[in-house]
């Protein structure tokens, strides 16, 4: 090597070797790895694998010999040394402070500007200790660093001045303001916000009158509404006569003749009266949409889709169009918790359909939450608990025997499980198990005191859809209730036989059989869910449902209870909306792809729209044209009359309303609505079509009844609306009126 020949004189290892390739940043060994740190910086310039100890000062090259690690990956680079990150704030320290070895160092083949000492002399000197340009000397010729030495003073930094401005340590208000921000932007948090505003504009007009309104009808909302006032009022007074309700009088345990919604006691717990009652359910039922949509998005994004696929699928879950015909049943709207269970059993566990088991990501809290979640569905009716209950039973079942055979059979692989985690999977399952059952002992004693209350195969053809109820709409969708009219009108009931989920939901599925996120096994899996759930959704239109359903009626405890098996659509939906997720997640990675090709990196608009409108048309077939009647206005002389209480006329329609007059003062009363008629009040009917006369008054006083109230408005185009003109002189009972109702007192 000669000085001269060039401005600069390369010195160190030959080209091509390891640390040639470190200092040029062509080949440079991934510094990734178990344990390492991804976004690593690259090795600084200055270290001793891209240094070769030469100083540039006015053309005059001094060369210095190659430092001992020359030749040796830095560790920066070094694959053994792993988990190591730079701080980047070394470069702010005094460098006049820091320690050469055998030569000073380069920083892309220049000098460095900064002074190195070693053994108290300046190494940014020449040989004949003449300073070319030093920029450490003081005026009179000192060192400044030997100055500062000399006095005890730390050492300034000449280049502190064009740093970044040290960043200042906020205060408490600062960081509660950040930590709100956070959360406001948070995907869960923009996720529960989106399913509540979203719930209020799908179920609108609902919360326009919610004093005074009920969506679909006034029947059985009104019996629901005063259902979750019973509950609330009873367990705030004499908890241990939640089950002999003040309805059906005298008959026992009346509370358990429908669906509970006992899970939404607390709500019941606020305020009194049917205004109330009214008010409660219309918020319930705009909540239960919006848990609803935020459970099946949950679900979606645990088991790996993306976003907009997940949202979708909370979106066609909520509002299929099936749905809104039953908009009059809270405690099949309310089937939130059903998929927000499962995804958080899913999130404890580590599970994901497409990741698979990640022992990693194990939370035995998660686990714990779904399965207290699980219960808490259970108890809002077994009409969809059930069948939840089963299903929840079978994926335990299969999960635990895959686990098995996979661990000690098939593949001998030990993946952990943990002690804590199986501790709380036991826990849980018995929290669920032990809800299922205290709930399921009044409907066992309902079953057995009233034998019509079980359904016979009978009831359930009655209300088994043929396969083209699930092409065809209620008359509540907005967008297809007109145009399926034709096809409702062949329907035996059509209010349980309109089992539509959306043709873009059919499609988006479809789709997803081919192009999906999903691998092809999970697809396919999906797929048999899909058409098995449909099959016992035809109840025994199916081949009579010898092979399907009716051996679910005969051999599993608590299914002769479900006269309507229509309503397993809900399982066909949540399946659809799952395939769907994985199509428009798929989707949407590609437009990333094509995106990133672009200049800048940015999805265009048509981009944007394209993967937005699968999403805006299934939320367009949710759009509803259900009607909100105003309900009868409770009569005054329910306010004030002691029980027990007949109202006349009463029938199944007649006495869901009278449930609902009761929620001021929750006086007994024979009248009550449910899925099926005790044979008292059959009776109690068929004697009072004459009253008042002596044989219905002496069956009146046999049952206990001590007041007959009458309102006209309930009265008029009926017998009774005659019948409360005539007189009652030797009857001996007493006739008044208060307001627009006529009170007897018996």
């Amino acid at each position: 090597m000669s000085s001269g020949t060039s401005d600069t004189t390369r010195t160190g290892p030959e080209p091509g070797t390891a640390v040639d390739r470190t200092a040029t940043g062509v080949t440079a060994p991934d510094p990734t790895g178990p344990g390492s740190t991804p976004d690593a910086d690259p090795a600084p310039a200055g270290t001793a694998a891209n240094a070769a100890g030469t100083t540039n000062a006015a053309n005059t090259t001094t060369v210095t010999a190659p430092p001992e690690d020359a030749g040796k990956p830095s560790d920066a680079v070094d694959p053994d040394v792993t988990g190591k990150r730079e701080d980047p704030r070394d470069g702010e320290k005094a460098e006049n402070s820091q320690t050469v070895e055998d030569g000073g160092q380069a920083k892309n083949g220049k000098a460095n500007d900064s002074k190195k000492v070693e053994d108290g002399k300046d190494t940014g000197r020449a040989a004949d200790g003449k300073d070319g340009k030093d920029t450490g000397k003081a005026a009179d010729g000192k060192d400044a660093t030997e100055r500062a030495d000399a006095t005890g003073d730390e050492p300034s930094d000449p280049w502190q001045a064009f740093g970044p401005a040290p960043e200042s340590v906020p205060g408490r208000l600062r960081r509660a303001a950040r930590a709100v921000g956070r959360f406001l932007v948070h995907e869960w948090t923009l996720a529960t916000l989106g399913s509540l505003v979203l719930a209020v504009l799908l179920t609108w007009p609902t919360l326009r009158y919610p004093l005074y309104t009920l969506p679909q009808d006034y029947y059985d909302p009104a019996l629901q509404a005063w259902q979750v006032a019973w509950s609330g009022h009873i367990l705030l007074t004499d908890p241990a006569q939640l089950w002999q309700a003040n309805t059906f009088y005298p008959e026992p345990w009346s509370f358990a003749f429908s669906d509970t919604l006992l899970g939404y006691a607390p709500a019941g717990m606020i305020g009194t009266g049917p205004e109330a009652a009214v008010l409660r359910y219309n918020i319930l039922f705009v909540l239960a949409h919006a848990l609803a949509t935020l459970g099946a998005y949950a679900l979606a994004r645990q088991l790996g889709a993306g976003r907009i696929g997940a949202a979708a699928a909370g979106v066609g879950y909520a509002y299929a169009p099936w749905l809104l015909a039953q908009a009059g049943h809270l405690h099949v709207i309310s089937n939130g918790g059903i998929p927000l269970a499962l995804a958080m059993l899913a999130r404890g566990h580590g599970w994901s359909l497409r990741y698979g088991y990640r022992p990693k990501r194990r939370h035995a809290g998660w686990a714990l939450a779904g399965w207290l979640v699980a219960a808490w569905q259970l108890s809002l009716g077994f009409g969809i608990g059930l069948p939840f209950a089963y299903v929840l039973a079978g994926v335990v079942l299969v999960a635990t025997l895959t686990w098995y055979l996979r661990r000690y059979w098939i593949r001998p692989v030990r993946h952990p499980f943990g002690a804590r985690l199986l501790i709380t999977d036991v826990v849980g399952g018995l929290v669920f198990a032990a809800t299922g059952a205290l709930l399921a002992i009044p409907y066992f004693t309902v079953a057995e005191q009233h034998p019509n209350a079980r359904r016979s195969i009978g009831d359930i053809d009655i209300y088994s859809p043929p396969a083209f109820g699930f092409l065809t709409a209620p008359a509540e969708s907005r967008i297809w209730g007109g145009l399926h009219e034709g096809a409702r009108a062949a329907l035996p009931w059509h209010p349980e036989m309109t089992l539509l989920p959306g043709f873009v939901l059919y499609a988006l599925a479809l789709g997803g059989l081919f192009f999906s996120v999903w691998r092809v096994r999970h697809r396919l899996l999906l797929l048999a869910g899909v058409l098995v759930s449909m099959v016992l959704a035809m109840g025994t239109r199916f081949f009579g449902g010898t092979f399907t359903y009716v051996p679910l009626v005969e051999h599993l405890p608590g299914w002769d209870g479900i006269r309507t098996p229509g309503r397993l659509m809900l399982w066909t939906t949540l399946l659809l909306g799952l395939l769907a997720a994985g199509t428009l997640t798929t989707f949407a990675m590609r437009v990333r792809e094509i995106a990133a090709q672009r200049i800048p990196p940015w999805p265009g608009p048509w981009l944007r729209a394209a993967t937005l409108l699968p999403l805006l048309l299934v939320v367009v077939e949710g759009l509803n044209a259900t009607p909100h009647p105003v309900v009868p206005p409770q009569p005054a002389a329910m306010r004030t009359v002691e029980g027990p209480v007949l109202v006349l006329p009463s029938g199944q329609n007649l006495d869901q309303p009278v449930m609902l007059w009761t929620t001021t003062r929750f006086p007994d009363v024979v009248n009550g609505g449910s899925g099926f008629t005790p044979m008292k009040l059959t009776e109690t009917r068929q004697a009072t079509q004459t009253f008042p006369d002596p044989v219905s008054i002496d069956h009146l006083r046999r049952l206990g009844v001590r007041t007959v109230v009458v309102p006209r408005t309930q009265a008029a185009g009926t017998p009774f609306e005659a019948a409360v003109e005539l007189p009652v002189d030797g009857l001996g009972i007493r006739r008044e009126e208060i307001g627009d109702a006529v009170v007897y007192h018996l």
